[in-house]
């Protein structure tokens, strides 16, 4: 079996083989960090998740390098200070510390390195340095821009005509600009804002240049993946390429490009105005983040995905169905079957381009056989294929008794629950069956379900 990934450099569905399979290398643009992340954060960090998984899967955990940056400093986040008084510092800790308390509820593994742009300045003003040495940046009133026209395959990746780069690009246009679509590298920072000395004054890097200077320090010049929302092919992604090719003396960048589609909520494009900006840190208060996972892996990571609350119920039900069979069974998630025995199935679709659909047809699949399973034998093995098929796509790590029991907004009195157990059971005994299916009611009203089990009565959420 063979991974194979679309490219966006090339627009086709290629086998995947590394430079090196004994370090595997990837790079994700991370969050910048100035408010909470929103969904459409959450979106990249679960899907290079499951990439991240599965190159572990085929060549080791020991033998893939995952660098997720993360951008504090950038105008959004001098905004932020200066909307609010807050330190900049302040708000980047803060929010750099919410950011990851969020992915980790996503049951997203922790990256191999995560990068700060403020830590790596250096790195980006000797790549500035060897841009102008090259003749592929200039100098104009404390800017240094990179000269687009200086590259003259630039655009491979977006595939934009002229016209459309110069009305995507995004910059502004001034006087200094050579050229319409030249983007800035390096520019001038008040002495108000954060800043740092170099040989065109003092400044702060651009946003371009931050990522092809923190990949290059991790990864080197040429690595095997870099990943992001489809968003940011244009301007981002494309000016990567041309800064990190030109200051290398041509040598490639990243040999695989994917993206992951556009999303929206509620069927309207994401907007604070038209109340669908949900935000991770808010659906987390409402939903466990493993519903939210599973609700982003529905769709195939190259699709626009329509993200709603009502996707967020029915992906928490569904999750409740896998927990409800895995209870009792007596599974764990350390006795699952082991990387020669997991399910080849799951695999099999993950290799091809991460199909999560199909993934997660097979885990409904074993979920059945789960159910068929007459012995206690068939059950535990049937089990912990199960567990084994959700384990590349990061699913069904939780115990289930925890699961089945979790609040969704209130924190239940297990105690008093037990003792309306208990009266029901002492109910039944006396054959006082109106107040036994009373007491049924009482509790199904709280959200709380009982199921009777040959080894005596449980309950669950609903």
């Amino acid at each position: 079996m063979t991974i194979a990934l679309y490219n966006t450099l090339t627009r086709a569905t290629q086998p995947f083989e590394p430079l090196d399979a004994s370090n595997v290398r990837m790079y994700v643009c991370g969050p910048t960090v100035y408010d909470w992340a929103h969904i459409g954060n959450a979106r990249p960090a679960v899907v290079f998740d499951v990439l991240f998984r599965l190159l572990r899967f085929f060549y080791g955990e020991g033998h893939v390098t995952y660098v997720r940056n993360i951008t504090d400093i950038d105008d959004k986040i001098i905004a932020a200070h200066q909307a609010t008084g807050e330190p900049i510092a302040s708000i980047t800790a803060r929010t750099t510390s919410a950011y990851h308390a969020d992915v980790a509820a996503l049951g997203c593994l922790t990256p191999t390195a995560e990068p700060r742009a403020t830590a790596h300045v250096p790195e980006m003003l000797a790549m500035i340095g060897r841009l102008i040495e090259a003749g592929h940046a200039y100098v104009a009133e404390g800017h240094v821009m990179f000269h687009v026209p200086s590259m003259a395959a630039y655009g491979a990746l977006s595939r934009r005509n002229l016209d459309e780069m110069i009305a995507g690009a995004r910059v502004e246009v001034v006087p200094y600009k050579r050229d319409a679509r030249d983007f800035v590298l390096w520019k001038p920072s008040a002495d108000s804002d954060p800043g740092w000395d170099s040989p065109w004054g003092r400044g702060r890097p651009g946003w371009h240049i931050e990522c092809s200077a923190m990949s290059g320090r991790y990864l080197g010049e040429t690595f095997d993946i870099h990943g992001g929302g489809i968003d940011l092919i244009f301007p981002h992604h494309e000016n990567e390429i041309a800064q990190s090719i030109c200051a290398h003396d041509g040598r490639p960048f990243a040999r695989f490009w994917l993206h992951n589609g556009y999303l929206m909520t509620e069927g309207e494009k994401m907007s604070k105005s038209l109340g669908n900006f949900y935000t991770v840190h808010d659906l987390l208060a409402e939903f466990p983040g493993e519903a939210i996972r599973l609700a982003l892996l529905q769709t195939h990571y190259r699709q626009p995905l329509d993200f709603t609350k009502e996707g967020l119920v029915q992906a928490k039900r569904t999750l409740d169905r896998f927990y409800g069979a895995l209870r009792g069974t007596v599974a764990t998630r350390e006795d699952r079957l082991s990387d020669e025995e997991a399910d080849k199935e799951v695999i099999a679709p993950l290799a091809h381009d991460l199909n999560t659909p199909a993934a997660l047809a097979v885990l409904h699949e074993r979920l059945a056989s789960l159910n068929r399973a007459s012995s206690s034998v068939e059950k535990h093995r049937a089990a912990r294929a199960l567990l084994a098929a959700g384990e590349p796509l990061g699913l069904l790590a939780q115990d289930p008794e925890i699961w089945l029991r979790r609040a969704d907004s209130a924190v239940i009195d297990e105690a008093a629950v037990n003792a309306f157990i208990e009266a029901r059971a002492a109910a039944r005994k006396a054959r006082n069956f109106s107040e036994a299916d009373r007491l049924r009611a009482s509790l199904l009203a709280e959200g709380i379900i009982l199921e009777d089990t040959p080894a005596g009565t449980t309950w669950r959420r609903a």
